[in-house]
């Protein structure tokens, strides 16, 4: 059986089970630390879509900076074929936040766009800063 406390001579696991012993400590614990959880679980989320929105913008950025660069190609302006180009690559609310700008610089066709990062789920909130892509390309006449 179990063992003798010697100071009040009662068994210790039914002392034990008369004041309840150690039932429900894990949940207990686990309910101590859920906030703590799930504030990792959002932080490491908020950043994975930090990242994916710098990749967004890198890759609008490279498609804008190709398009602008063989403008004239297509007879089309140049302007145009970035703005169109850049927001092509995007999809859904990024395509609304963005933000795209070339302009010709040694003869480089150099692109850039600003896209608002969303805070949890895109559409809902935006932060009030933006992540930039920058990409050029030799201009093609």
């Amino acid at each position: 059986m179990g063992e003798v406390d010697t100071g009040t001579g009662q068994d210790r696991t039914t002392a034990r089970s008369r004041t309840g012993g150690d039932q429900g400590q894990v949940a207990v614990e686990f309910v101590g630390m859920l906030p703590i959880i799930t504030a990792t679980l959002v932080l490491l989320w908020q950043c994975a879509l930090l990242g994916y929105t710098y990749t967004l913008a890198g890759d609008a950025a490279d498609r804008a900076a190709h398009e602008a660069a063989v403008a004239d190609l297509r007879r089309e302006s140049r302007g145009e074929a970035c703005e169109r180009a850049g927001k092509e690559s995007l999809e859904g609310d990024w395509r609304k936040s963005a933000r795209t700008e070339c302009w010709v610089d040694s003869g480089l066709v150099k692109a850039e766009v600003a896209l608002k990062v969303p805070v949890l789920f895109p559409g809902i909130v935006d932060f009030p800063f933006s992540v930039t892509g920058n990409a050029a390309a030799a201009k093609e006449n």
